[in-house]
């Protein structure tokens, strides 16, 4: 009887379904049933939910956190592998510039050996006569 001089239970039982159900203690009687029953499996679905998304929250972090590493990793690879590539060409290039320049400076000096050797000629021939200079003012 205290339950009845709630102000809750008390508006209950003056509304609509209140009285629908006052009139009718069987179909009451079942839905009282009904809903004890049916908080068991209730409950068990909502602990199911939230731990289902619980472990999904924990997992999609393990996951993220291993793609994450897989990714790091690869990436680390993919840079020395560029590394190696980039000192493989340099080293490629550097020595066909090598190759190409010593061939041009070849094929040049070949061409003028006359040129050399008359330049070469006549700085010796400017170059005498200074010399016999100094030697006979040593005489």
């Amino acid at each position: 009887k205290i339950l009845f001089f709630h102000s809750q239970v008390a508006a209950f039982k003056n509304s609509r379904l209140g009285r629908y159900l006052d009139d009718r203690p069987f179909i009451a009687l079942t839905l009282l049933v009904f809903v004890a029953v049916s908080a068991v499996p209730v409950a068990f679905f909502l602990i199911f939910v939230i731990t289902t998304a619980i472990m999904s929250c924990i997992s999609v972090m393990v996951m993220e956190g291993f793609v994450i590493t897989v990714g790091g990793i690869f990436l680390l690879f993919v840079l020395f592998g560029l590394g190696a590539l980039s000192v493989g060409v340099s080293g490629i290039l550097s020595g066909a510039y090598m190759v190409i320049s010593t061939l041009v400076n070849r094929r040049y000096s070949s061409k003028g050996p006359g040129k050399r050797e008359e330049a070469s000629r006549s700085s010796l021939q400017k170059s005498a006569p200074a010399l016999d200079l100094y030697a006979s003012n040593g005489k």
